[in-house]
């Protein structure tokens, strides 16, 4: 049964005369039922009050002496209204045989009180963290749907004492077959939180708080404090740029490029949740006390106001997987890994993550897959380390040197920049969007630079607008330290060594290790004996497996205008060569 148009309360007062006037939304002015009782049948004043969640079905107050004891259920019998009536509700009968359509009515409930959406398979609801003070999304657990449900719509039965219909709580099996549903027709899907305007699709700003229905996105924030122009100029680019470096010019970048790096995190942290996929960026200074959490403290106030999720990296794929998931099922704006003492790995969770618009996988604790959406600024900050291996080409390095010897001795003229921007946040913002709006109006002007694979959009908005102001490449330390990678160092010298000792001749690992094993072998056999038990030493023997594998997956890389190739010929077991391109 659909929610009435009308309180029934309230039109059948109208109906016998007996309604007033409304007080206030919860509450009415009316006639008591029994006025010709009273004393001379005197209406000393009544009242009727709306239902509420302490009230289930209102409330009812006739300030007259002979209805003192009198209440709502009097005035339910008087005006013959049962309480499941009153309660204002639609009302959803569990009746056997029609468990879909309960269901389906118990889902549309929820969609229409405003507040649930679907994310990924979960039915979630927006809250704020009472720690960080975020505002972050939350997944329904089964044991709090009862509840939800219950307060947006009353449940009846069938009572087998009373051969009748009475209010029930809703029926386990309803909550668990709505929890599990494969798909949902009626909640809104929520893609994520917007804790600023953001872009739409085509590149324009949407200023607009609360639930945006095109792209998914629910605004939490309040509109009329950021201004940003329709069509701004370079000239307005240039300015909002001269702001927001007023935040960022006392500290110690290593050179113009780091700088630039950290002016396109501010970028990508203004809008990340409009991007589909963005590098994560990593500040790393040689020393304690070189600014590295003070400037990613910055960067997240780009982001969201509230204080960033804090973590330490995880020590192994397995534990990296289970914390980026319950991490990003909050959908937080910025999750931040603090004072790394050791370099990046690139687990396959994290690099999927970074290259990857969703993660898919299990809740811990819950019988259920959800997909979640990978829309959040990562930052991490340690002293000389940094992204390995598959990390390198998804971290952006901004590079600190104080070129002192106690940094933490220094002294600044504004030392509280930090405050500066939490107090003027949507000036900063306002600033930085700015940037990227100026460019967008211009024609998108694009410099010529190296292309980043899985990061077009995130090059267009947080790169190329920068390269327009005259700043340089943003991205250029991310090619540094593709090129630098320990990982590719290694593999270029074991190509270079092998290809002095056996050309392009194929070899299989056996006959190499057998051969660089001999003792009159010195020179670059020796050499590259020491690279290959750094790879693949095992017991003080070289483990013939974990050499071969490291081989295979370095296969037909390109370093030094080398690669391994595969020789597909007659022998049995896999054979290598170095192959000159």
């Amino acid at each position: 049964m659909p929610r009435p148009s009308e309180n029934p309360i309230i039109s059948v007062l109208k109906s016998r005369g007996l309604y007033k006037k409304e007080i206030d939304e919860s509450k009415h002015d009316i006639t008591c039922p029994w006025v010709d009782e009273h004393t001379d049948s005197i209406d000393g004043g009544s009242a009727y009050f709306i239902p509420d969640d302490l009230y289930p079905i209102g409330g009812f107050k006739c300030h007259h002496g002979h209805c003192a004891e009198r209440n709502i259920h009097n005035l339910l019998e008087n005006l013959s209204i049962d309480a499941a009536r009153a309660r204002v509700k639609p009302i959803i009968r569990a009746i056997s045989g029609e468990m879909h359509n309960i269901v389906d009515l118990a889902e549309q409930e929820l969609a229409k009180v405003g507040k649930y959406y679907q994310r990924g398979g979960l039915i979630v609801t927006i809250v704020k963290d009472k720690t960080t003070q975020e505002t972050i999304i939350k997944d329904i657990r089964q044991n709090a749907m009862p509840p939800i449900l219950s307060r947006c719509s009353t449940w009846e039965g069938y009572d087998g004492r009373s051969k009748s219909l009475v209010i029930k709580d809703p029926p386990q099996r309803v909550i668990s077959a709505l929890m599990d549903a494969p798909e949902y027709k009626h909640l809104p899907v929520l893609k994520g939180l917007a804790h600023q305007p953001h872009l739409s699709p085509e590149g324009s700003i949407i200023n607009k708080s609360g639930y945006h229905p095109e792209t998914g996105m629910y605004g939490v924030f309040l509109e009329k404090d950021f201004n940003i122009s329709d069509t701004p100029t370079k000239k307005n680019a240039e300015d909002a740029l001269q702001t927001i470096l007023g935040l960022l010019n006392e500290f110690p970048f290593a050179d113009e490029a780091d700088g630039a790096a950290a002016l396109s995190a501010i970028l990508t942290a203004t809008v990340r949740t409009s991007l589909p996929l963005a590098p994560m960026y990593h500040v790393r200074a040689p020393q304690i006390s070189s600014g590295k959490s003070f400037l990613c403290e910055i960067i997240s106030k780009f982001a969201s106001s509230a204080i960033p999720t804090s973590s330490p990296f995880p020590q192994n794929d397995e534990e990296c997987r289970k914390h980026i998931l319950s991490v990003l099922l909050r959908a937080p704006a910025v999750v931040s890994f603090d004072n790394l003492t050791n370099d990046i790995v690139a687990y396959d969770t994290f690099c999927a993550i970074l290259t990857s618009t969703q993660l898919t996988d299990r809740i811990l604790g819950v019988s259920k897959t959800t997909t979640v959406s990978t829309r959040t600024l990562f930052l991490s900050n340690g002293n000389n380390v940094g992204p390995l291996q598959d990390m390198a080409r998804r971290c952006n390095v901004i590079n600190l040197d104080p070129a002192c010897e106690i940094p933490a001795a220094r002294t600044f003229n504004n030392p509280n920049v930090l405050k500066e921007l939490s107090d003027n946040r949507a000036l900063y913002v306002s600033a930085a969007l700015t940037i990227i709006k100026a460019w967008i109006t211009s024609g998108k002007p694009k410099a010529d630079c190296k292309t980043i694979a899985s990061y077009t959009e995130w090059s267009d908005y947080c790169r190329q607008p920068l390269l327009w102001l005259g700043l340089p490449d943003p991205a250029s330390n991310m090619f540094k330290t593709m090129s630098d990678d320990p990982e590719r160092e290694t593999l270029g010298q074991v190509l270079t060594l092998w290809d002095e000792l056996f050309g392009n001749t194929p070899k299989m690992v056996r006959d190499i290790i057998n051969c660089i094993s001999e003792p009159d072998f010195d020179g670059p056999a020796s050499d590259l004996k020491e690279l290959i038990e750094d790879i693949a030493l095992d017991k003080h023997t070289i483990n013939r497996r974990r050499f071969g594998s490291w081989i295979k997956r370095n296969a037909n890389k390109i370093v030094g205008g080398m690669k391994f190739v595969r020789y597909e010929g007659k022998l049995s077991a896999a054979a290598w060569r170095v192959e000159k391109v």
